[in-house]
Order: C-alpha cells, then sequence, then structure tokens
C-alpha cells in the first residue's frame, strides 16, 4: 500500500461532521488564491520523483573523441546511443574523450578490448551498449525508456543492410534493394504504429536507432549520393523528428567525423 492510500484510507470512516469540516475547509482554500497557491507546492513537493540523488556525482563515461576538433565528442552511434539515455533520463555524467587511434594505458586498464562506450556505475566499469542501457533502466527506472517486447524489432535490420550498401563495389548485387526492402518495412510499420517505435512515446528502440539513421543519412549521401526516398514519407518524418530533439542535437557528432570515421569502411 502507498503512502498516498494509507493517508487517505481512514478518511472514509470519518463522521458526518468531519465530513462537512473537511468540505468546508476545501472550500476556503478554493476562495483563497493564497492558500490554494500553497496547498498546490506542498502537493506538488510531494508527489515529485527524481531519477537520482541531488548529491549523486556525475556518471563517467568514456567516449570516442573526434578527429577533427578538439575536445569534441566523435562518431560512434552506439556511444550516442548511451549519452542519449542519459540525458533522456536527466542524469548527469561526464565525458571523457578517448583517442581511439591512439589508445591511453588509463583507458586500456578499464576497457581491456579497447572499445567506447564503457561507464561506470557503482564503482564498476560497464561496456557495451546494450548492457549499459539495460543497466541504466534498472538502477534509474524514471522516466520508464522501456519498448515493449512485440515493438522491440522494429527496424532492427536497417544498419545491417546500410553497412551492406555502403560496402558495395556491385550496383547490382542487391544490397541496395535490400536497404530499401528494410526502410519500407519500417514505413509501413510507423504508418500503422507511429509516430515513434512505441506509438507516440519515445522508447530505449528510438534512441538506438535514432543514431544509426543519422550515420545513414551522412554517409550514404556522401559516399553514394544516394538518400532515402521521398515515397518513404513515414521514416522521413521519423528522422526528422528524432533529429530535432534536444538531446539528439546535444550528442550528435559532427558530420565530418561521421564521414571520416566510415572512409576505412568504403576504401576497404
Amino acid at each position: 500500500m502507498s503512502a498516498a492510500t494509507a493517508t487517505l484510507a481512514p478518511a472514509a470512516f470519518l463522521s458526518r461532521s468531519s465530513s462537512l469540516l473537511a468540505s468546508a475547509a476545501a472550500a476556503r482554500i478554493r476562495s483563497s488564491p493564497s492558500l490554494k497557491s500553497a496547498t498546490s507546492r506542498r502537493l506538488s513537493r510531494g508527489l515529485s520523483v527524481r531519477a537520482s540523488s541531488p548529491s549523486e556525482p556525475p556518471l563517467e563515461v568514456c567516449v570516442k573523441a573526434s578527429i577533427t576538433v578538439p575536445n569534441r565528442l566523435g562518431d560512434c552511434p552506439f556511444t550516442q546511443r548511451v549519452l542519449l539515455t542519459l540525458e533522456e533520463k536527466h542524469l548527469p555524467y561526464d565525458m571523457k574523450y578517448v583517442d581511439l587511434g591512439n589508445k591511453p594505458d588509463w583507458f586500456l586498464q578499464i576497457s581491456p578490448e579497447g572499445k567506447v562506450p564503457i561507464i561506470k556505475l557503482e564503482e564498476k566499469w560497464i561496456a557495451d551498449s546494450d548492457v549499459i542501457t539495460k543497466s541504466l533502466e534498472e538502477k534509474y527506472p524514471v522516466p520508464s525508456l522501456v519498448t515493449p517486447p512485440e515493438k522491440a524489432a522494429a527496424g532492427s535490420k536497417i544498419f545491417s543492410t546500410f553497412i551492406g550498401f555502403l560496402k558495395s563495389k556491385d550496383p547490382n548485387d542487391g544490397t541496395e534493394q535490400a536497404l530499401l526492402d528494410e526502410l519500407t518495412s519500417f514505413n509501413d510499420y510507423l504508418k500503422d504504429n507511429g509516430p515513434f517505435i512505441n506509438c507516440d512515446k519515445i522508447s530505449a528502440a528510438d534512441l538506438s536507432l535514432g543514431p544509426k539513421l543519422y550515420h545513414l543519412e551522412i554517409v550514404l549521401g556522401h559516399y553514394k549520393n544516394w538518400s532515402v526516398p521521398e515515397s518513404l514519407a513515414y521514416v522521413r518524418n521519423y528522422m526528422k523528428s528524432i533529429f530535432s530533439m534536444d538531446s539528439f542535437a546535444k550528442t550528435r557528432a559532427l558530420p565530418e567525423d561521421v564521414i571520416a570515421g566510415w572512409r576505412p569502411k568504403v576504401m576497404g
């Protein structure tokens, strides 16, 4: 039983005279702006919920450093997914920029595989964006970003088909069509279920897919002169909505870094 329920339950047994007194008090509050305001403030304070303690220190996150601008976030859709989760949960964090081309010893000590993102939770360093975002959801459940299981797979194959098309040197090998098929399937899904993967609520699946679509748009536009067809209006609107979020603008990589980051896959 919640505290609110425990407080309200005895009220059912108040006498008629007590009920009349309560009604009179309520009427007095309604007729007095100052009392109404004070009561409202007390209720607001009582119902507020914080995802973390005000005294809780910022979470430490190791991220890829930009290779084009000093002291800037580099390109990594998986790192952005973690940062978006922190932003949407209103959690303070400090980024530690890591030069992945010259990994420092301190970084290799906490991330032996030399990969980002990696975050420190309860004095333990955790790697892998899947594990990190799940851990954040468990430790800080408010606000919830859980995607219903039956919706979590929407758009999940777009990224792999994007990479296949990007690396392809043969225009007739079917990789472009494979990407179009996945985008069309996602467009149909959004038409029936959108505007986001979990209807009108941003969820973990959007925070995972959004950064990948950002890379897709920049990289295919640069290396293939290709863009999402206008006929896929629901996908294009979805991308526009995700990219315009304050949290997305704050955590996205510079286009120059995205282009440079994918160059080895294109040239390789």
